[in-house]
């Protein structure tokens, strides 16, 4: 039995990380309640495990009397003092026995309780190890999917990649490597239990952290941030120090540092705009490369309207309305785009304005001429002199008005 227990030892050590004296901690607890549970039932037993070799030695507690009752808990006096010689009425002395005595019904009993034991210690050990790591990015291998779940072998434990923690489009099989940012540990009734993601914000920051040394020191700051996995990530940025570009610091040399964060989140688009104080400049930088028109405030509803031409319309919403989501939740602003339509103003007055611009006329000329019909300067096209003679224009005016015509044609 020995050689078993020193083997049980060193794995369990070795394998697990539990102490070789918290081992025979609970072996010996075990092997003790197991043992009264048989043939021993009744008696106070001592065992001892050495921690060196794995031998193990079990003596039976008696108390010395001088009638008997119960032999399991009692010893004569003169028993006892040949074990002892001095043994006393009233004392207890420890009498060894073999521990194969202790019963196969034990043996297999304590064997249970020992792996209920190194189960529990290897949930506290979870717990422990993982406790400091929330919010770090941590390596593993794909074991298994259960249903839409992933279960990752981080070294010490096994850690669970929900569903909903999943980027939508990507597919992990057993064996590949992941990264994923720990979430969190949550108790359930199998003990503490590892959850991981890869579609909480959380992840795209923590990548920053560690890519830009310039965010980790705090020269810039992450102001604000909003994701949409697996489609795009928009993240604004500032600096009190006035010779460090932020923007810049985050994009890395020939977009060094985002390529790499990209390339990690399998090509999932990355906006890094500059950050600024006011909402309209935000929503300016936030929109590019759709050219907002017209910007409307409701500060009562806390809300913005954005009007863009029809060619920015669908830049500016995005596949699905993914775009004005992702920008909404990166001001804080409930935002709204629509479709800019330029007011039409009067015909008249607009076809005034063009002859008065294309030809330096006179508007009391222009007015006259858009009168008859001629209301835009292509409508000029194959009108003679005598056409405005006979209009009412008097011959100096037709002159003057189609050699301008002429001039800026030219």
């Amino acid at each position: 039995m020995s050689s078993e227990i020193l083997s049980v030892l060193e794995y369990m050590e070795k394998e697990k990380g539990i102490s070789r004296a918290d081992m025979i901690a609970a072996i010996v607890n075990a092997l003790k309640t197991a043992a009264l549970k048989g043939v021993n039932s009744g008696q106070e037993l001592k065992i001892d495990i050495n921690p060196k070799n794995g031998q193990l030695k079990a003596w039976s507690l008696l108390k010395i009397v001088d009638s008997i009752s119960n032999p399991k808990v009692e010893i004569h006096i003169e028993k006892a003092q040949a074990l002892r010689p001095g043994a006393q009425l009233g004392e207890f002395i420890e009498k060894e026995i073999d521990p194969s005595t202790l019963g196969r019904i034990a043996a297999q009993t304590a064997r249970q309780a020992v792996m209920q034991k190194v189960r529990q210690f290897e949930k506290e050990r979870i717990y422990d190890d993982f406790k400091d790591m929330v919010g770090n990015i941590v390596s593993g291998v794909v074991r298994r999917r259960e249903r839409n779940d992933l279960y990752v072998d981080l070294g010490k434990a096994e850690a669970m990649l929900p569903g909903k923690e999943q980027v939508p489009g990507e597919e992990y099989q057993p064996g590949e490597r992941i990264r994923c940012l720990l979430l969190a540990i949550e108790s359930s009734p199998r003990g503490p239990e590892v959850i991981l993601t890869r579609a909480s914000p959380k992840f795209v920051r923590r990548l920053f952290e560690l890519e830009v040394t310039e965010i980790a020191d705090g020269t810039v700051k992450i102001e604000a941030f909003a994701r949409e996995p697996g489609y795009r990530t928009k993240i604004a940025v500032s600096t009190a120090d006035q010779k460090v570009d932020p923007v810049g610091a985050c994009v890395g040399a020939r977009g060094a540092r985002v390529k790499t964060i990209v390339r990690e989140l399998g090509g999932e688009k990355i906006d890094i705009i500059r950050y600024y104080p006011d909402p309209k400049e935000m929503v300016i930088e936030a929109l590019k490369p759709a050219a907002p028109r017209d910007i409307v405030f409701d500060e009562k509803n806390h809300r913005i309207i954005v009007k863009v031409a029809t060619d920015d319309l669908a830049v500016a919403i995005g596949k699905g309305g993914k775009n004005v989501r992702l920008t909404s939740r990166l001001l804080g602003w409930r935002l709204e785009v629509e479709e800019f339509k330029t007011t039409s103003d009067d015909p008249r007055a607009t076809a005034i304005a063009s002859l008065t611009k294309a030809f330096a006329l006179e508007t009391a000329a222009a007015e006259r001429l858009v009168a008859i019909g001629i209301n835009s300067p292509a409508a000029f096209s194959g009108v003679e002199q005598n056409d405005l003679i006979d209009a009412g224009f008097t011959t100096e005016e037709a002159q003057d008005i189609l050699s301008r015509v002429t001039k800026a044609s030219v």
